[in-house]
């Protein structure tokens, strides 16, 4: 799972929004899909500057990190750098991809988690389950002073 970043989960609020307020969405397209739209708002490049980095390798983003090397230096190499410096890891990136990252899926209500990976609606609830889990994540580790003092008496 994704460390919970105020960037990343910022990032995943936003993507969401942009979605549902009609930003370009088409699944088969490599930087309109459901990471491509993420890795628009984590790197600020256009849909069509990350799909055509991605042109230069085969492969949908599943097999892109299937087969990213951090030293590679290739373009889409160097999006997928920035996407797991904002927090992702490469399981994410597959899961984003589908739609189908359990802990995420176990916060939809049993007769929602059929999550269709290509459906705009369904992309935009899951960022936004995603980015709630991960905001409570990051803020159950946060700890104030004076709560830590009130324990302690």
């Amino acid at each position: 799972m994704a460390r919970p970043t105020p960037e990343l989960i910022d990032a995943l609020r936003k993507t969401a929004r942009k979605l549902a307020n009609g930003a370009p969405y088409q699944w088969g397209h490599m930087g309109g899909c459901n990471c491509g739209n993420l890795a628009q708002e984590l790197t600020k490049l256009n849909r069509d500057q990350i799909h055509r980095y991605a042109m230069e390798r085969y492969g949908d983003w599943n097999e892109q990190v299937e087969d990213y090397c951090s030293t590679s230096q290739m373009p889409i190499d160097l999006v997928i750098n920035e996407m797991l410096n904002a927090g992702l890891s490469l399981e994410d990136l597959k899961h984003l991809e589908k739609l189908d990252d359990r802990q995420v899926l176990l916060r939809f209500p049993l007769e929602a988690r059929y999550l269709k990976h290509n459906i705009r609606d369904d992309v935009v609830s899951y960022m936004n389950a995603w980015a709630d889990l991960l905001e409570e994540q990051l803020l159950s580790k946060i700890t104030l002073p004076i709560i830590q003092e009130m324990a302690l008496a």
